[in-house]
């Protein structure tokens, strides 16, 4: 098996002249991405479609970084704001409706714990998955071989390391569930405030509630 082989499989691997072949495709297109003009949104949504595989509307605020981008997979109305960061060595792959705050870092890799054996090289990369309606706080790391369920919200400066189910609030480090998300969530702004009352009724007509 070559390296390329080996990372797909997600066992031990060396970034080999053929992985820092791929990853070099990646910077260049990342160059483009993260030098653009910034309020050219419609230049941006271009770009970010030729980086990753987004099933429908994807848009990235510039900076933002990762290995091959090919390797990145979001559904639809995918959002990352600035300078967020998706280690791609393992598959991405992120459902419909998903935010990412600022500082986001979503990391498959991983190296040995042994120093003899990490000073050889080898490394590993495992998949991390993400649901729909996922909103993900800003300066959050996700680490590797992580599922995270529908409809979640992690709070900001979390490290998650372990699944998160779905429907919950869930924050810290490392990321533990803080509560179920339930219908008397619906109205909520911010904390014990609700949304006004115009707002409201404007998201009850769009989504064919009664208020």
């Amino acid at each position: 098996m070559d390296h390329w082989e080996r990372m797909n499989k997600e066992i031990a691997y060396i970034s080999d002249d053929t992985i820092m072949a791929e990853q070099a495709k990646c910077r260049k297109k990342l160059q483009v991405l993260n030098f653009c003009n910034r309020w050219d949104y419609d230049l941006i949504r271009k770009l970010v479609k030729d980086l990753i595989n987004a099933q429908g509307d994807a848009f990235i605020n510039p900076p933002f970084y990762c290995d091959y981008g090919n390797r990145i997979h979001v559904g639809k109305n995918f959002y990352a704001n600035y300078n967020c960061t998706i280690i791609d060595t393992g598959e991405v792959t992120i459902g419909d409706n998903c935010k990412l705050a600022p500082n986001v870092a979503i990391y498959t890799a991983g190296h040995p714990i042994y120093p003899d054996t990490r000073n050889t090289t080898y490394e590993f990369g495992k998949a991390i998955t993400i649901g729909d309606n996922v909103w993900i706080g800003g300066n959050t790391v996700v680490c590797p071989g992580v599922h995270i369920g529908n409809n979640v919200v992690i709070g900001a400066g979390s490290v998650v390391t372990r699944d998160i189910p779905d429907w919950v609030v869930a924050a810290g480090n490392p990321c533990r569930v803080i509560r179920k998300i339930t219908d008397q969530d619906r109205r909520k702004l911010y904390k014990d405030e609700d949304i006004d009352d115009e707002a409201w009724h404007e998201i009850c007509e769009k989504n064919g509630w009664q208020e």
